[in-house]
């Protein structure tokens, strides 16, 4: 059987077994393979390291896409030097994600436009990379999708906001919510405490919970769950937003 045949028939075997990059890349690792003189294993191996990286490619691309992610922006792109008064270090350690597997959370605290989504999206695409399942949501969205499944048959057990390894809840405190969403947010923080990982991101200090979510049992009671196994990185200083026009056009602010 020429040599053609054969090509023809592997490539073949490759379209039923659902191998298309090894199918598209075949030829020319063969013809590089055979001027090298490489072995037949690294000849293999290279076929299959391929293969596999274009599957996480694929993996990753379509997590990403049902996550709910805002943005995709990675740690290497966060500004540090415009926010001095972070612990740099202590940011960068939650990106060994031991607290995912710890089933620990993540809150971010600090006025608007410091970088918390940003540290927060961050950390969700590490976590996607590393195979964990994310989800993003906005606190308001979070309350109106609790509130459309509260008393549905599987309330909300298959959602992602749910079974994600991770979840993010975004710009809580934002908008006050009243005593019933504050009892399904604290469902919520229960049914994932110590059994999944959440990030919370929000303007507010703790001692302004009370305040927010009117309901100040409640409040205590799902900050402790919150806070039990958790990091927690005050942000102080400017809003990345308003770079460049910080004393320009009439805008000031104090600093921290």
């Amino acid at each position: 059987m020429s040599d053609t045949l054969v090509v023809d028939r592997i490539q073949a075997s490759l379209i039923r077994l659902k191998l298309p990059r090894i199918s598209e890349i075949l030829e020319g690792v063969m013809h590089a393979a055979q001027e090298k003189g490489k072995s037949y294993l690294s000849f293999l191996d290279e076929l299959l390291e391929e293969e596999i990286a274009c599957r996480e490619q694929r993996r990753v691309e379509t997590s990403l896409k049902i996550s709910g992610l805002p943005f995709a922006k990675g740690i290497e792109e966060f500004d540090f030097t415009f926010q001095p008064k972070l612990d740099r270090q202590k940011v960068m350690s939650l990106f060994d994600l031991t607290f995912i597997r710890q089933k620990g959370n993540v809150i971010f605290l600090g006025p608007p436009g410091v970088g918390k989504t940003h540290l927060a999206v961050a950390l969700a695409l590490k976590a996607c990379q590393a195979g964990m399942s994310i989800y993003f949501t906005t606190m308001e969205d979070l309350i109106e999708k609790l509130k459309k499944d509260h008393g549905a048959e599987r309330k909300g057990r298959g959602r992602g906001y749910n079974k994600s390894a991770l979840v993010i809840v975004d710009e809580v405190g934002y908008t006050p919510i009243n005593r019933e969403e504050c009892n399904l947010f604290f469902r919520f923080i229960a049914n994932r405490y110590e059994k999944a990982s959440t990030i919370i991101t929000s303007n507010k200090a703790f001692s302004d919970w009370t305040e927010l979510f009117h309901d100040p049992v409640i409040v205590t009671a799902f900050l402790d769950r919150l806070l039990h196994h958790s990091v927690v990185i005050n942000i102080k200083g400017n809003s990345y937003r308003l770079r460049g026009k910080i004393g320009k056009e009439g805008v000031e602010l104090s600093q921290p």
